[in-house]
């Protein structure tokens, strides 16, 4: 009985303690949501003002350019784009340039990465210092050089100009590299036993589990190149490779249009979007997976 009456007071006091917890974290999840989305609002607003512009006819913008609701909704600004100027040669050279170069970073990238986790040649750690002195470099300071090299090499004004010198990133090499670390050895040890070669190793066995790092890289490859200005214009002069940033940067500058033309710069600018931000949602749940599971002990 003393024992039974003892533990009363502490039962009682139990469910008091419970609601004020509850509180708390209640508040604190709150909070934490309420800045979220503060946060969420700053980002997104700019892009939403940018996409209700494009609708708005040119003095309406002029006027009032951070309105949500346009008060004449208006397709003069994507007519003009799509009919009366060059943005579908620019957005047919982007998606060239930018598929190539994607799929190129990735075998390349993937290859340079694996070499550098695995295979084991004399002055790997330099080649690693030197990818590393690479990412360190700003790429505004290359943009002389590489416009001689290319000018050298005879690939000036053509595609092969525009893709080549995108085929392979520090980054990429480096993320791979890291990535590979990760996986088990043994893995590629059971299948040289059955008689794989090294490629056969990566292609079949080391590649598919690097998917996670795969998926990073293809992301990054394809708004890195999507979105590359500075070497498109050492690159070419050529009025039939312009691409999407190099063209909208003309029209922003007001090169092909009188006046300020808001809402035709901003829908060029919406649509250069659009792919990139697809690509990022679709793919951006299979960027935190692991290697984890992959060797049964």
């Amino acid at each position: 009985m003393t024992a039974v009456a003892e533990q009363l007071p502490t039962r009682a006091r139990t469910p008091r303690r419970r609601p004020v917890r509850s509180r708390r974290r209640l508040l604190a999840t709150s909070f934490t949501y309420a800045v979220l989305v503060v946060l969420a609002l700053v980002y997104v607003y700019p892009f939403l003002i940018q996409v209700a512009t494009s609708f708005k006819t040119d003095a309406e913008a002029a006027v009032d350019a951070v309105s949500l609701l346009p008060q004449t909704w208006s397709t003069a600004a994507y007519e003009r784009l799509f009919l009366r100027s060059d943005f579908p040669l620019w957005f047919r050279n982007s998606v060239v340039v930018t598929v190539v170069v994607t799929l190129g970073r990735v075998f390349i990238n993937s290859l340079a990465g694996y070499a550098l986790a695995r295979l084991r040649f004399r002055g790997r750690g330099l080649v690693f210092a030197g990818l590393v002195a690479v990412m360190a470099v700003p790429n505004v300071v290359l943009l002389i050089p590489k416009f001689l090299v290319i000018k050298q090499v005879g690939i000036y004004n053509s595609f092969a100009g525009l893709i080549i010198p995108l085929l392979a990133d520090a980054a990429g090499i480096f993320i791979m590299k890291n990535f590979f670390e990760s996986i088990p050895p043994s893995v590629e040890e059971a299948a040289r036993m059955d008689g794989a070669g090294t490629f056969r190793v990566f292609w079949s066995i080391v590649l598919p589990m690097a998917r996670p790092a795969l998926v990073t890289l293809v992301i990054l490859s394809f708004q890195g190149s999507w979105n590359e200005l500075s070497h498109f214009i050492v690159a070419s002069q050529d009025p039939q490779l312009v691409t999407l940033t190099k063209g909208v940067a003309q029209l922003a500058s007001g090169q092909l249009s009188q006046g300020t033309q808001y809402p035709l710069k901003l829908a060029a600018a919406a649509i250069m979007t659009i792919p990139v931000a697809v690509l990022f949602f679709v793919f951006q749940r299979r960027i935190m997976n692991q290697s984890a599971g992959a060797v049964k002990e």
